[in-house]
């Protein structure tokens, strides 16, 4: 199997001069700060609506980074990395909170951090590899994995729909066959990935 090849670097799906201060890289610093501190503040005060509100402020700035990123055509790979990366942590929050304040939840919120926190995090950052901007260019160097991880349906089911269920149902059964499924797609996505192998560049003697 091989990857689709990227032959423009420079092209609109390409990488550009780097910059980690843009409008884009602020309002993810600010949305994962307030995040965080909403959902520390729900974990002292055993609140579940602070909890819920730290959720709120995490997905708004999380669609509002990349939304800001692509009008003002500031999209960066730092800045790509910086939103995986923040996601984890607003993410790692939330559900960690999330247990604290329903332990009964426990198993399906760490099957679905195992799933988030390593495996789609793994596949989120493999996108360097190549000369593209963020995992939303993934299918510029293969369809099918980013059909199933950074298309809006994917990304709605990955970040959205396991914690919404949780929440207002409250049926961890059914939240753990969604992060077990989930996480089982992560690692097909994860089997398509290495065998269409990360390119290493050659070494010059």
């Amino acid at each position: 199997m091989k990857a689709q090849p990227v032959d423009d670097p420079d092209d609109r799906y390409g990488v550009r001069e780097e910059r980690l201060l843009t409008g884009a890289t602020v309002i993810t610093a600010v949305r994962t700060v307030a995040s965080v501190v909403l959902a520390a503040a729900a974990a002292h005060q055993e609140s579940l609506a602070l909890l819920v509100a730290a959720l709120a402020v995490y997905w708004v700035g999380d669609m509002l980074d990349g939304f800001y990123a692509r009008v003002r055509d500031c999209e960066t790979r730092i800045g790509a990395v910086l939103d995986i990366m923040c996601d984890r942590l607003n993410a790692a929050a939330f559900y960690i909170g999330l247990a604290w304040l329903q332990p009964d939840l426990s198993p399906a919120i760490f099957v679905y951090l195992a799933e988030f926190m390593v495996v789609d995090c793994f596949l989120s950052i493999a996108f360097l590899a190549w000369p593209v901007r963020s995992p939303n260019y993934f299918f510029v160097v293969d369809r099918p994995i980013w059909l199933w991880n950074w298309s809006k349906p994917a990304k709605a089911v990955n970040s959205a729909l396991f914690a919404v269920l949780l929440l207002v149902t409250g049926w961890m059964w059914v939240g753990l066959v969604i992060a077990t499924a989930l996480l089982v797609l992560k690692c097909v996505s994860l089997h398509r990935l290495v065998r269409i192998g990360l390119p290493v560049p050659g070494t010059h003697g």
